[in-house]
């Protein structure tokens, strides 16, 4: 390779961003929250079980009620 080569490669490797970061924790908090009021809401086992799995969705759920599908 030559010294041209080198340079490209090292310009574009080099480049990480981590832009998804904040919104992440925004996500798990969220997520976090929505666990918990799932769960305090549960009569049974199973519903408990099925609010955490809504808790992991709660944002496609949102969405779906804000739009009125």
């Amino acid at each position: 390779m030559n010294t041209e080569e080198n340079r490209n490669c090292d310009c574009s490797c080099n480049k990480k961003t981590n832009a998804c970061g904040p919104s992440g924790a925004v996500y798990g908090l969220g997520m976090i929250g929505a666990a918990i009021y799932y769960i305090q809401h549960a009569n049974t086992f199973w519903v408990g079980v099925l609010g955490v799995l809504k808790a992991l969705v709660w944002p496609a759920l949102l969405v779906y009620k804000f739009l009125g599908m």
